[in-house]
Formats: C-alpha cells, sequence, structure tokens
C-alpha cells in the first residue's frame, strides 16, 4: 500500500512540476553555516516559536523544506519523517519541516500528517528557503524546494539533499545523524 502511494504522490507531483516549476538555485553546500531563524510554527496543532538557534543547543537540527503543506508528495514526506521522529530523538537531533506553502494550515498539517511527532514552521514569502538557496517557482508562486539538511550543533550544515522526490530524505537524513552521534557520543 505504501508503495502504491509513494508511487501515486511521485506521478502527482512530477506532474505538477514538469508543468510551470523551475529551481531558483543550488541549496547551501555541506560546510556551510546555516543561516539562523525564529519562525511561528505548530506541534501537535499548538503554536510554537521555532529558534534554530534554541534547537541546536540540544542537539543536531533536521531542517526539512518542503513545498506545500497537504499536498501529495509532502504529506507522504511529513508521514515517513514521523515515523522516523523516534530515532532521531534517540540520538539527540529535532526535527523541523518548514515550508511557504499554505501556511495558514500549518496547526492542521502538524497534528493529521505529522501526526503530533515533530513540529512545522512556516515561512510566509519563503524568506528563510531563501536564505537556504532552496526556492522553486510553480504556477507563479515562490514556494520552498524539497530540501534536507542536516545541522550540527555548531552550525554548520552536515547534509545538504535536495530532490523532489520525498522517498529517500529521511534514509539520507537518518544517515547523517548517525554518523554525527557515532562521531559524538559525549553529546548525548
Amino acid at each position: 500500500m505504501t508503495t502504491i502511494r509513494h508511487l501515486i504522490a511521485t506521478l502527482t507531483l512530477g506532474t505538477t512540476l514538469s508543468l510551470a516549476a523551475f529551481a531558483a538555485g543550488a541549496a547551501l553546500p555541506v560546510g556551510a553555516k546555516a543561516p539562523d531563524f525564529e519562525l511561528q510554527g505548530a506541534l501537535a496543532g499548538k503554536p510554537l516559536t521555532f529558534s534554530l538557534q534554541q534547537a541546536l543547543q540540544k542537539g543536531p537540527v533536521v531542517l526539512y523544506f518542503f513545498p506545500a503543506a497537504f499536498s501529495a508528495g509532502c504529506t507522504i514526506e511529513a508521514h515517513d519523517f514521523a515515523e522516523a521522529t523516534d530515532d532521531f530523538k534517540k540520538m539527540g537531533a529535532t526535527v523541523i519541516g518548514v515550508t511557504a506553502g499554505n501556511t495558514e494550515q500549518i496547526s492542521d498539517f502538524s497534528k493529521l500528517e505529522c501526526r503530533d511527532k515533530f513540529a512545522v514552521a512556516a515561512d510566509p514569502g519563503a524568506k528563510v528557503a531563501a536564505e537556504y538557496k532552496t526556492l522553486m517557482q510553480i504556477k507563479g508562486k515562490t514556494l520552498s524546494d524539497r530540501t534536507s539538511y542536516v545541522i550540527a550543533p555548531n552550525g554548520n550544515i552536515l547534509l545538504s539533499y535536495t530532490d523532489r522526490n520525498p522517498d529517500t530524505h529521511i534514509e539520507k537524513a537518518l544517515a547523517a545523524v548517525k554518523e554525527y552521534d557515532a562521531a559524538h557520543p559525549q553529546a548525548q
């Protein structure tokens, strides 16, 4: 069932993107300093303010940008991150999803699709996405492209991965956090 769901979402996303999308530039590279930000969002439907600086004080951060709440691929990606959130937490990592699309639906998306497991934040005008160089245009709207970062507590980017298909983002993020965790066992 999951494979069929992924296939349908991938086909839907691919069709939508091929009609009217273009990427606006390459994402920040591994080794770059992650721009600090603070955004309004939700966890389990409750409002929160997410601060990258505060989250990094607890350990690595898995920051993933997605185009729009409740779109097919973004829903799949949220489900997959929700399933993996406990694994990230065991390694001291915080997961945060950020979107410039359907920002008024963040609260519901955090409950329904993120399954109360991790926070999502609204990026009105894609300002944070622009700082992270992960923008795209769809039908005249500037949105955040599907890009995942793993950021070390010192602010350095350990993983920078852009792919419109949601399937491999969690796998790559988990591998990067595991590698960091193995090299920094005292950080837990």
